[in-house]
């Protein structure tokens, strides 16, 4: 048996597995056949972490439904709880809770890619403005705004795959916590290693759009974007042992899969024009095999 102290720090650890696949982003000198790969690789974690996330959130959603229609008594979330009978009201907020994450998780990211994204870098947006006749650049200053341009959007996607995959891991950290709540100390670690597994490749989902940038990602950009992506899974782990809200759990289930699916979408539409199809669909497949072989260590746990 674990007592509390321990699992903080083991759903720790769970979480900042994150980090072991951002430095995959430092990689140089990559091919345009290898940058697409490694990002198709991505777009595949991404999609596997979407099936995960819906399922779990409408299979939850649906049980309290259930549990509510027919009058019985059901355990929703944390298996080794008390059966509970759920109400028509808490039914229809868990509904509400699965909809409105996953309108929140696409919506917000609409508006986040139209007021950061969509900005040109400072050298651009002052040559659209002013022309080339008024704003001169020299050899480097060109060269400099190739650079910029190429780096611009990719940072700023990580990021945006790091909150979603926060989302995702603080609706993790939250099972783990309400699995210890409940008794349930031996779910509880097995969660914790398959959720651990699961950080690992989902840090390969975040560095995969800035692998082979002419200037490397820093140290705290990744430590930043790390700490954004996996964090969340300890926070949820306090959370979940303290306090059981499936509506929260589901919220963030949901929420997590919207931002999630919206991000793929980007990257699937720049992976057209940056690799062959034939690259892409074969990174794809890699990345949601490593998706489901990851999550196949939380199933044969019996989790």
């Amino acid at each position: 048996m674990i007592d509390y102290a321990q699992l903080l720090l083991l759903g720790a650890i769970a979480g900042f597995t994150i980090f072991l696949g951002l430095p995959l982003a430092i990689l140089q000198n990559v091919s345009s056949r290898k940058k697409g790969f490694l990002n198709a690789l991505s777009i595949g974690i991404l999609l596997f972490l979407v099936i995960d996330v819906f399922s779990h959130a409408w299979n939850t959603a649906t049980c309290v439904a259930s549990s509510a229609f027919a009058g019985q008594a059901a355990t929703c979330i944390a298996s080794g709880a008390a059966a509970t009978k759920w109400s028509v009201a808490e039914a229809a907020t868990d509904l509400v809770a699965v909809f409105g994450g996953l309108a929140l998780g696409l919506l917000g990211l609409v508006a986040y890619e139209a007021k950061y994204m969509a900005k040109a870098p400072p050298i651009v947006k002052a040559r659209l403005q002013n022309g080339p006749e008024t704003v001169q650049l020299t050899t480097a200053e060109q060269a400099r705004q190739i650079q910029i341009l190429q780096e611009h959007h990719p940072y700023r996607l990580a990021m945006m795959i790091a909150i979603g995959i926060g989302a995702h891991n603080f609706s993790e950290g939250l099972a783990v916590g309400q699995s210890y709540a409940s008794g349930s100390v031996g779910l509880a670690l097995l969660l914790i290693v398959g959720f651990g597994a699961h950080n690992t490749t989902e840090g390969f989902g975040i560095a995969g759009p800035l692998a082979g940038l002419i200037k490397r990602p820093t140290a705290r950009f990744l430590a930043v974007a790390g700490l954004v992506g996996g964090g969340p899974t300890f926070i949820g782990t306090v959370v979940g042992s303290l306090w059981t809200s499936v509506f929260t759990y589901v919220l963030f289930l949901s929420l997590a899969g919207g931002a999630i699916l919206y991000v793929s979408m980007l990257m699937y539409n720049s992976g057209r024009k940056q690799t062959t199809n034939q690259i892409l669909m074969i990174g794809t497949f890699v990345g949601l095999s490593a998706g489901f072989l990851t999550d196949l260590i939380v199933t044969l746990g019996g989790a």
